[in-house]
């Protein structure tokens, strides 16, 4: 006797739902982070669902973000990311929430960041780099709310990513870091769609 083995297509739709319930049944971060990121590098397994709009250079120059879903209450915000090539970088920023990021295409270098000082002085905040990892097509990373990172395309190609915040951005107490001036200051973002 033969089984016949369906396959079936996990695409946005679905990856959000199970976001949904995941985010709702599981209160601590760091459980949330690892019964996601399974699920996100699926998703990016196939970006069929992305549409090519979305895939777009931003004319500014700058990364280009794309709301692909968020919830009223802005949490659970979604964006396909186009990084422009030869990208110089973002500021060491934290993101103030949870966060995963997954390669779609192209390898973006994400430089991990250590906070020397105890965070207790208003506007001051003293960081040095600490390693480099490169996200590539079905790579995952995550972030904790605390985490430190900056972003940059190397490549002569743009890269693109899936990044998923529990809260967006703009509504956490983010912050982004001047090495040399040793200062930290509020850091948002600007949505092409």
């Amino acid at each position: 006797m033969t089984q016949a083995v369906l396959e079936f297509k996990y695409d946005l739709a679905q990856f959000i739902a199970d976001v949904k319930r995941i985010a709702a049944e599981t209160p601590d971060d760091r459980d949330k982070l690892a019964r996601l990121q399974p699920l996100i590098q699926r998703v990016v397994a196939d970006p069929s669902w992305l549409p090519e709009a979305y895939t777009q250079l931003n004319p500014n120059g700058r990364a280009a973000l794309y709301t692909l879903h968020e919830e009223a209450d802005h949490t659970l915000a979604l964006f396909a990311v186009v990084w422009p090539p030869s990208h110089n970088k973002t500021p060491p920023h934290n993101h103030g929430t949870w966060a995963l990021v997954a390669g779609i295409r192209g390898v973006e270098q994400n430089v991990w960041w250590k906070r020397l000082d105890d965070g207790s002085r208003p506007g001051y905040a003293q960081v040095e780099p600490v390693w480099t990892q490169g996200v590539g097509p079905g790579d995952v990373i995550v972030f904790l709310p605390d985490d430190i990172h900056s972003v940059r395309n190397d490549g002569t190609e743009p890269t693109i990513s899936l990044h998923l915040y529990g809260l967006h951005t703009n509504y956490t107490d983010r912050s982004a870091f001047d090495p040399e001036q040793r200062t930290a200051f509020p850091y948002k973002i600007s949505p092409l769609a």
